[in-house]
This record gives structure tokens, sequence and C-alpha cells, in this order.
């Protein structure tokens, strides 16, 4: 939903929103024709809640506003502690690599908190969010030129997954029914957490045995999910759990929608040797499985919903057998 919404004062059509001080504003559209009101009211909003000025601080809350709903948008809320501190009251315009260097080694020291520091990884997303803010600016003429914005190397993707013996025990370990049902899912599908969390019945097609990831009544920008046939281990566990379902969502507990598997996964995890589990995890498993038992990049990018095959080369050719192989035997002398 906008933050803003149409009003009316005395037969004419105008804008209202809150803002940031929790005031009341309001702007006349000109109207008293509804459409033409709907039709100019983004555009009027867009104009009014420009930010005055160019600091970092200025432009990632505009940003944050025009892309409200988007699943970055939260990830961004916790990034923005990071970089408040030093980037926050800059000029956007004035940030040098200097600045970026020194972002980097003030999160690498250790602390009580964290012993090892914070990650390369972590560091090269809260610089990526900072240049992605300032591309957007640029883009909305807000700033004329996006300055360097050095990061540090992104570190590779971690390859640990777990076998499919160790699954099952995972499944056996698993204490509570939504635990297990979730661990099914995930691997069955490939699916990422969020989407296998916020999955609904009305998307579980038991007769084309068929699954549909993505809500379709969801606007939101967020990374792909497929719809995937389900096997029929997983079509048994989810006809079982719908006979008993409470709620409209596929992984629920107590008569409630469920946030997060993390600590049950992790308990479970532990159990079996394997504390290092992760829901991210399965989902990587789910993906090597595929690999290796031969399938084409082309299928497992799309079973996955990867945008673009080059990621699921890059990640998973290694564990599949067949790739390359008929260009290795062409080499045989």
């Amino acid at each position: 939903m906008p933050d803003w919404r149409i009003t009316k004062l005395r037969g004419e059509f105008c804008i209202a929103w809150d803002d940031e001080r929790g005031v009341r504003r309001r702007y006349r559209l000109g109207t008293a024709d509804a459409k033409e009101a709907a039709r100019l009211a983004p555009a009027r909003y867009s104009e009014l809640s420009r930010p005055a000025g160019s600091t970092v601080r200025e432009l990632w809350k505009a940003y944050t506003i025009d892309l409200d709903g988007r699943a970055v948008i939260k990830t961004m809320t916790h990034t923005w502690k990071a970089i408040e501190p030093r980037f926050g009251d800059m000029e956007a315009a004035g940030i040098t690599i200097a600045d970026c260097r020194a972002h980097i080694a003030e999160r690498r020291v250790k602390t009580d908190r964290f012993p090892n520091g914070i990650s390369d990884g972590t560091i090269h997303t809260e610089l990526g969010h900072l240049r992605m803010v300032l591309l957007w600016a640029k883009k909305h003429r807000l700033i004329d030129n996006v300055p360097a914005i050095e990061r540090p190397t992104k570190p590779e993707a971690k390859d640990a997954f777990l076998t499919r013996a160790e699954i099952r025990r995972l499944m056996d370990a698993a204490k509570a029914p939504h635990i297990d049902l979730a661990i099914r899912l995930l691997i069955g599908t490939g699916a990422r957490i969020e989407a296998a969390l916020q999955l609904t019945w009305d998307r579980v097609d038991f007769p084309r045995r068929m699954i549909q990831l993505r809500n379709p009544f969801d606007k939101a920008k967020r990374k792909g999910r497929a719809t995937v046939p389900m096997n029929e281990a997983l079509q048994e566990a989810l006809t079982k759990a719908k006979g008993e379902a409470m709620t409209p969502f596929v992984i629920e507990w107590a008569g409630e929608p469920v946030k997060s598997i993390k600590k049950g996964l992790k308990t479970a995890g532990k159990q079996i040797g394997r504390p290092d589990v992760s829901p991210h995890m399965l989902r990587h498993s789910a993906a090597v499985w595929l690999a290796e038992d031969g399938h084409s990049m082309w299928e497992i990018s799309q079973f996955l919903g990867h945008n673009d095959i080059k990621t699921t080369t890059r990640i998973y050719a290694k564990f599949s057998p067949t790739h390359l192989r008929k260009l290795a035997d062409s080499l045989s002398v």
C-alpha cells in the first residue's frame, strides 16, 4: 500500500500523507475528477516527497519509500544500522574509496560480540546496498554522478550440503510436525525459505501434482519462485497435512502461520551431527542432488527459479558427472 492517500476538500481531490514527524500533509491535485486524481497522485507524491538534500540519509530514506514492499527493504533496515554511523550525514557525491576502505577496516575489527569481526560477505552486502541507493538516486536525477564504491571480494558460495541419508535422519530428528513438513517441502521443491513459509494451500494443485511457489497476488519484486511438480513422497506428506490444516498456510503451528524454522532445524541438525544446517542448505542440497543425477543446468535453473542460467552453472556444474563430459571424451588420444 502507498504511504499516501487521496482525499477530498471542498469538492476538489487532494493527496495526503503523514510526514516523518507524524504531521499530516495535504496538497490539492487541481481536479474534481476521481480518475484524473488517481492518475496524478503517484507523480505528485513522488515530487512532494523528493528529498530536499543529497545526503546518504536523505537518499536512503527516499529509496525505501519508493521501493516500499520489496523484500530487499526489510534487509536494508538492518544494513542501515551499519551504514549510518559513517555515511549517514555524508553528501553522496563526496564519498571516496578511502571512506569505503575505512568502513571495511572498521567492520572487520574483532569485538566481544563478533570475535572474528564482521564477515566480508556481510560488508560486501552493506556497501552493495549503499551503491544501489546511489544508482537509484542518479536515475531519479537526485545526484549527478555515482561515486565509486569499493567492496571486499564476495566470498565463494558455501558448498556444504546434506546427503539423502542425512536428510532422512534430519526428518526423524525433527521434534515438531511442522519442522518435518518444512524439510520435506524445501527438499522436494528446492524452494527458498520465504516462499515455503508463505505458501498457501490454494497454490498446491493436488490433481495436477503441481506447486506454485509464487503468490500471483504479491506484486513485490522477489527472487525467482517457480511452479514445480511434486513427487509422490511430498504429495503424500502434503495430503496428510492438508487434512489437519487449521490455517490457509501449508507450514503452520498451533493454528498460526510459522515465521521461522531456524531454531527447530538447528535442534534437529545438532542431533544428527550437522549443527551447520540451515533452511538455505536444504535448497542447496536439493540443487546438488539434481546436478549429481545428471540433469541439465537449464532444467535445474528452471526448477530453482533462477533468472539466469549462469548462476546455476557457476554454483552447481561442478557437482554434475555429465557436465562437459562429451567435450572431455572428444580429447581422447
